[in-house]
C-alpha cells in the first residue's frame, strides 16, 4: 500500500511539472491574439509615457496597453516592475508572447518588448527612431543590450 501510495505521489509530481511547461491551445490562441493586435500597432509614433494608440507609446505602455487589451492583464506601468513579473526565462526558451528586457539607458531592464518568435520583437523603441515596429534581437545592439525575459501567464 504504502509503494502505490509513493507510485501515486511521483505520477502526480511528475504530471504536474509536465503541465506547467505545456502551453494550452487556448494560451495559444491567447498569444496569437496579442502578437496580432501587437503588429496592428505598428507606425503608431512614440511618446514618452504614452500608454495610447491615439496619443502615442512608450515601451511599457505599448507592451502594457497590449497585454490588457487583448488578454485583461495589468501589468506593471514600468519596465523595473515588469521585469518581476510572471517567471524568469533564458533566451532558448523564449516562446510567442514573452517580455524581452534590455539595458538601453545605462541601466538594467529600462527597454521592453513582445517577443514574436523567429528571433523578432515588437516594441517602441524611443522618439529617435519615431514608432512601434519590430526588430530582430540577433542585430548586434539587442544581442549586447539584452537583459533577460519574462514569461506573463496567457490565459485563452
Amino acid at each position: 500500500m504504502r509503494s502505490i501510495l509513493l507510485l501515486s505521489v511521483l505520477l502526480f509530481s511528475a504530471c504536474a511539472s509536465v503541465k506547467s511547461d505545456v502551453r494550452t491551445p487556448g494560451s495559444d490562441a491567447a498569444a496569437k491574439r496579442l502578437v496580432s493586435y501587437a503588429q496592428s500597432l505598428v507606425g503608431i509614433r512614440y511618446k514618452y509615457g504614452g500608454i495610447s494608440p491615439d496619443t502615442g507609446f512608450d515601451c511599457s505602455g505599448f507592451v502594457g496597453h497590449v497585454f490588457r487589451h487583448t488578454l485583461g492583464i495589468n501589468l506593471p506601468r514600468d519596465t523595473g516592475q515588469m521585469s518581476r513579473t510572471g517567471q524568469a526565462i533564458s533566451m532558448d526558451n523564449l516562446r510567442v508572447g514573452d517580455l524581452v528586457l534590455f539595458n538601453t539607458l545605462h541601466r538594467r531592464f529600462s527597454h521592453v518588448g513582445i517577443y514574436l518568435g523567429g528571433d523578432r520583437f515588437i516594441h517602441a523603441p524611443s522618439s529617435s527612431t519615431g514608432s512601434v515596429r519590430t526588430d530582430n534581437m540577433r542585430e548586434d545592439y539587442w544581442k549586447k543590450h539584452y537583459d533577460g525575459a519574462r514569461r506573463i501567464t496567457l490565459h485563452g
